[in-house]
């Protein structure tokens, strides 16, 4: 399989999964309370908003590099 190929086929898988999932979802923990032998921790979620934008353009940038493929090589 050609780079430009993969390349393309790669922006189009990560483009379809920013529009699927539309952000990253990962969760912290953190030391609330520390007595000695007493700990409590807290899990808080944190959110990375991936616009739908961002997998629109990976599409339609897998989609040119396809398109630019065939002329080129």
């Amino acid at each position: 399989m050609k780079t430009r190929t993969l390349i393309a086929t790669l922006l189009i898988v990560i483009g379809v999964i920013a529009l699927i999932y539309e952000g990253i979802t990962y969760t912290t923990t953190e030391k609330a309370i520390d007595l000695g032998p007493l700990q409590v921790s807290t899990e808080q979620s944190h959110t990375i908003p991936l616009p739908p934008i961002v997998g629109g353009i990976a599409i339609i940038g897998g989609i040119i590099m396809f398109a630019a493929g065939g002329k080129y090589n």
